[in-house]
């Protein structure tokens, strides 16, 4: 995918100033290999794209402006979220409850050898290695903010494919509404598994149309290199007009059904964390507003905050997708 910036009136490319153009190149080329079946064992396996990507340590948090996603008309103005912010300050309650919890214990995290089970309600049920995930598309580079209900945000550029891409190959049936996902719950290697702060596994939900969305993206990497254990490793959700936990990480499963499934969050604290989860900052979560947010790494505590934008920027794109519903009610 060609991202492109907006300076002055001219547009460049700007995937150099994400990823310098060796590894960039590097890496595109890695995927065309992967894509076609010709890579060797060694570079094919996820094994030697991360031993790559540590080797490489490629440019992070580049300004950006004006990027442009491969979805049409999803634009953001905002920069780019330093890489150092995005993957030390995280949510996931598998490696500690505390956001520098996940950077100091997700090492103990085995991402590979790594399946992930598609089925339920579909005409063609399956499971499929990483590596068959990752060739089932080609990746593209995107940039999309994330939201949490705490009241924090980034940007940041993410690199995967369109959900859809693997949904549609699995063909769901007439009857399939929804779409779960199930995240790994190993508490040899994940610590915290086992605590009483949410039910284990971790799982989350979407409307099929939401999952089918060609903004809803299954991700492999941010910033050019594969995701950090404690980003999600070794493929995860994103969703970006929802609340981040939406987002599952270290997917293991996705189900086909006709019942909405019963997420993490909302069997935890259904009064707070309703299943659909949209950015809405019109609804207040019971603690603390919504109506605005802080920036990581960019906004100091005394600066001031950013508004909250309605389905986080998004609604262009998604709003339809809602059209006649209480967001209020169905928060």
């Amino acid at each position: 995918m060609l991202i492109k910036t907006q300076r002055d009136g001219f547009i460049h490319p700007a995937s150099s100033e994400i990823t310098p153009q060796l590894v960039y190149q590097g890496r595109r080329e890695m995927m065309k290999l992967m894509a076609t079946g010709a890579a060797g064992a060694a570079m094919a396996s996820w094994a030697g794209r991360q031993a790559l990507a540590q080797a490489a340590r490629p440019g992070k948090g580049t300004a950006i402006n004006t990027v442009k996603s491969a979805v049409p008309g999803a634009i953001t103005m905002d920069k780019v979220t330093e890489y150092k912010d995005a993957s030390t300050y995280n949510n996931f309650y598998e490696f500690g409850t505390d956001k520098a919890d996940p950077a100091k214990n997700a090492h103990t995290l085995k991402t590979t050898p790594w399946t992930v089970e598609v089925d339920g309600l579909v005409k063609k049920p399956a499971k499929y290695t990483l590596e068959d995930l990752m060739k089932l598309s080609a990746q593209e580079e995107r940039i999309y903010r994330l939201r949490c209900v705490e009241g924090w945000s980034m940007v940041v550029p993410w690199v995967g494919y369109s959900l859809s891409k693997l949904l549609e190959k699995v063909e769901p049936l007439p009857n399939a509404k929804y779409v779960e996902f199930i995240t790994q719950a190993d508490p040899k290697t994940m610590p915290f598994v086992g605590s009483r702060v949410l039910d284990w596994p971790y799982a989350e939900g979407l409307r099929i149309d939401e999952a089918m969305h060609p903004l809803t993206l299954l991700a492999f990497g941010m910033y050019g290199e594969t995701l950090p254990n404690q980003n999600g490793a070794p493929v995860r959700l994103v969703v970006p007009w929802k609340y981040g936990f939406k987002s599952a990480k270290t997917l293991v499963r996705i189900r086909f059904t006709d019942k909405e499934p019963k997420t993490a969050w909302n069997k935890a604290a259904a009064n707070e964390y309703g299943f659909y989860s949209n950015v809405n900052p019109d609804v207040d979560h019971p603690r603390w507003s919504q109506s605005t947010e802080r920036r990581i790494g960019e906004d100091g505590l005394f600066a001031k905050k950013r508004k909250t934008l309605m389905f986080n920027g998004y609604e262009p794109q998604v709003g339809q997708l809602y059209a006649g519903m209480d967001l209020k009610k169905n928060f």
